[in-house]
């Protein structure tokens, strides 16, 4: 059966596949579509049907409206192309919108009590890295032990991280990044960070093929606070999600599941103290 070339429709979703026949669901065309129009674009078989009553009412599609604010380019203007729809020129973040004020702001305003919980949405500007320093300083808080797990990181976050390493914001410090983010590192970031970061054998950096983003604690006082969201340290100039709370259950849990793997995947040999060694040394062992 031959089928007449239909015209150009405006919008079209994903085909369907009926048997022998692909189709295809048009937007509401009723000013532009006549009853003699058909509505079948391919066929991968010779159907000998000649009547497509056996679909039914496909119905109208409501096709939602898109925001283009974010893009350089003007939708109406004719595309230099074959092809009808163009790429789009994305406009890059500006560097003096990247300001330590909105962690800190944000830092100021959450007051973390037991099984508070806060979600929030931060802008493209907004720099997790600086908001754990942030948070940190304004509330006074002192994690015995912090464990941070992120894709990527900065040169920023890193110094951030030794400030609270050396100011005693952090009395041990446990890190996991990506296989990605080492591989690419190893030559700069890497050693920067053993250099920075592992003082007085209160750091350790372990590398896995992780992709999440969390960071938990204990501070000295007893609460147990977690921090889970799509941001890694560093800035990617999109907006974001995470949330904070104070939850002993989902720090354990935390801590149970990537505990394993810091010790399994570390990076930094570490030695016992010599009090240590000699204790374990001359230690009488009885078997009972």
């Amino acid at each position: 059966m031959t089928h007449p070339t239909s015209r150009l429709c405006k919008t079209l979703e994903r085909p369907v596949s009926t048997g022998a026949l692909s189709l295809f669901n048009f937007a509401d065309m009723k000013d532009e579509i006549t009853e003699d129009d058909p509505i079948i674009i391919a066929s991968t078989e010779n159907d000998p049907t000649d009547s497509l009553d056996f679909l039914g009412d496909i119905g109208n599609i409501e096709i939602p409206e898109v925001n283009l604010d974010f893009f350089d380019f003007d939708p109406e203007e004719e595309a230099d192309t074959e092809n009808r729809y163009v790429k789009p020129k994305l406009v890059p973040m500006k560097t003096d919108q990247v300001l330590y004020d909105n962690a800190a702001k944000l830092a100021r305003e959450l007051k973390i009590t037991p099984g508070s919980r806060y979600d929030c949405i931060v802008s493209g500007s907004f720099i997790f890295g600086d908001f754990i320093e942030a948070f940190m300083v304004h509330n006074q808080c002192v994690a015995q032990k912090m464990t941070i797990t992120t894709l990527s990181l900065s040169q920023e976050n890193i110094d951030s991280l030794a400030n609270l390493l050396h100011k005693g914001y952090i009395k041990q410090l446990d890190m996991i990044v990506s296989d990605y983010f080492y591989s690419h590192e190893r030559h700069q970031l890497i050693p920067y960070m053993y250099h920075e970061l592992d003082i007085d054998n209160r750091f350790q950096l372990s590398v896995a093929f992780v992709h999440t983003k969390t960071i938990h604690m204990e501070t000295l006082g007893g609460k147990k606070i977690v921090i889970h969201g799509s941001a890694n340290l560093r800035t990617s100039g999109n907006c974001e999600q995470f949330t904070i709370e104070e939850n002993p259950e989902l720090h354990d849990f935390y801590e149970a599941r990537f505990s394993p793997i810091i010790e399994r995947f570390a990076t930094i040999r570490k030695t016992a103290p010599r009090k240590t060694q000699w204790k374990d040394m001359t230690q009488k062992r009885f078997k009972t």
